[in-house]
């Protein structure tokens, strides 16, 4: 999720690509978006992933954002807002065809890459760092997979990694949306490294000369160090309590019988976003652990994106409400669980799309 500007034009690279000694850089630049990915950016990303593959001086791929904001804030939603008003289902279906095929790229490439994920990385960028060989955050990193907040659940291979989160975290992370610091993210398994924001210059210089050692391990386990305690352990025994429930009804009615502070902030949460994201979040993300590889996890989040994008109101609405108007109102619809069919999460998971994502 993003709010981004409008999409630059198809003449406008928005990827610094460059090949240094022996590393191929590729840095998102489009820092007054927070790197926020269109589809000339997925594409120029990929043609230089093609690139590299093949040449013979390239021996790692390093993958970062521009500017101090973040690595990635997503993909621009108010983009695929317009097309699910216009109707432009073929749109939509080609953005996320070519969005998911350079995530599954990534997660396959034959040599090794790294990903910064400095700052904001959230949606679409948790797709491009949480799949790489090697995964950095620093002190500044803030990952989150927010899509309930807008009415939709996460992808991008966001439902792969959480549905492997340790207990239930992975439960609470989809449901909520809520960010991971950089201890975190090592602890959910959405990251490796934390290396400190400013290390991260000699990280690549060490990257460039290949001082032994000369792994991108090794290398990154130089200056690789030990971040403040994740917040997360201390409270898997409500988290995994009220979140291991059948139903998002049995989750909030568990999350009011808890003492914690924390349990009755995520009560208020949930209250407020799409039961019709929330239930669907539920079934994908439990499904997603039963998968056997982020292939699959893929596919089954295309199914899920086209059925929000051609059956349900809540996405354009969440869109609207949280990154359009910005009245933080939206109109869910249905706005109760009670008024919810409890096969939502199966009817979603069972969405053929008109057009298959892998061809």
């Amino acid at each position: 999720m993003s709010d981004a500007s409008p999409t630059p034009s198809a003449s406008t690279s928005r990827i610094r690509a460059v090949a240094d000694s022996s590393v191929g850089h590729a840095t998102l630049d489009r820092p007054e978006a927070i790197n926020a990915l269109d589809l000339g950016m997925i594409e120029d990303l990929g043609a230089a992933l093609d690139e590299w593959e093949s040449h013979p001086d390239i021996a790692l791929v390093l993958l970062d954002g521009a500017g101090d904001r973040g690595f990635c804030a997503g993909g621009d939603v108010r983009g695929l807002r317009s097309q699910i008003v216009a109707g432009q289902a073929a749109e939509t279906a080609r953005f996320f065809r070519a969005e998911y095929a350079l995530n599954a790229r990534i997660a396959e490439y034959p040599k090794p890459l790294i990903a910064i994920a400095d700052g904001i990385t959230m949606g679409g960028g948790v797709g491009l760092a949480g799949h790489a060989a090697v995964r950095v955050v620093t002190e500044r990193s803030a990952l989150a997979m927010p899509e309930t907040r807008i009415g939709f659940t996460p992808d991008v291979g966001g439902s792969w990694l959480l549905g492997r989160a340790p207990g239930r975290v992975g439960e609470y992370l989809a449901l909520t949306g809520a960010s991971m610091n950089g201890a975190d993210a090592i602890y959910a398994g959405f990251a490796d490294h934390f290396v400190p924001s400013d290390r991260l210059a000699d990280l690549h210089d060490a990257f460039v000369t290949r001082a032994d050692p000369h792994t991108p391990t090794e290398l990154v386990l130089l200056f690789d160090e030990t971040p403040d305690p994740s917040r997360l352990p201390a409270a898997r025994r409500w988290i995994d309590d009220a979140f291991s429930a059948d139903t998002v009804p049995e989750i909030l009615a568990r999350l009011r019988d808890r003492p914690e502070p924390d349990a009755a902030e995520t009560v208020a949460t949930l209250e407020e976003l799409s039961p019709t994201a929330l239930a669907v979040t539920l079934a994908a993300v439990r499904s997603a652990r039963r998968l056997p590889d982020l292939r699959a996890a893929l596919a089954q989040e295309y199914g899920l994106v086209m059925w929000f994008a051609a059956t349900q109101p809540d996405l354009a609405e969440g869109i609207r409400a949280q990154l359009v108007d910005r009245d933080r109102s939206p109109r869910w619809q249905p706005a109760s669980f009670d008024d919810l069919p409890e096969s939502i999460g199966a009817e979603a998971l069972a969405f053929t799309p008109d057009l298959p994502l892998w061809s």
